[in-house]
């Protein structure tokens, strides 16, 4: 059973870049440079920052559905970001290198599997976990600390 991993779309964030330090605090959001890597993981294009970019610090909802898993925690976006498009069945860097939460949700967006795995393990984990049909999608989140990392889906 083959995947895909879904960067988030730069479009969704580019404003907050515009907006003053005072702006983003309404949106519970703050600028930060990086000052370190590894560390600061960008969503879009699933790479993490390099020292002296600028990131935003955000909350996002990943998922919306009307669910008791209804979730949204801090996620980054490097100013400038190119969303990243993986091949299908491909694990970028990024996720292969953390400890990783992996949650699949069925069609009510109830989570049906869990596991925590090594980066190195996603593909195995991700492969299995879309060997049941009631799997409809998968979330993967950092396990340290814990924020959204990428939605995945069947290819």
């Amino acid at each position: 059973m083959s995947f895909q991993i879904h960067a988030l779309s730069y479009s969704d964030f580019a404003p907050l870049f515009a907006m003053s330090d005072e702006e983003l605090k309404s949106w519970n959001a703050v600028r930060q440079t990086v000052t370190e890597t590894p560390g600061t993981p960008c969503r879009v294009s699933l790479r993490d920052a390099e020292p002296g970019e600028t990131v935003i610090l955000v909350n996002h909802v990943s998922l919306p559905e009307s669910s008791p898993y209804r979730a949204s925690h801090a996620i980054f976006v490097r100013e400038g970001a190119s969303q990243a498009h993986p091949d299908i069945g491909e694990v970028p860097e990024q996720l292969a290198s953390r400890l990783l939460s992996v949650r699949g949700f069925d069609v009510d967006h109830m989570m049906i599997e869990a596991d925590v795995v090594q980066g190195v393990e996603l593909s195995s984990v991700l492969t299995r976990f879309f060997r049941d049909d009631n799997v409809e999608c998968i979330h993967v989140h950092n396990a340290r600390p814990g924020c959204f990392a990428a939605r995945v889906t069947r290819a």
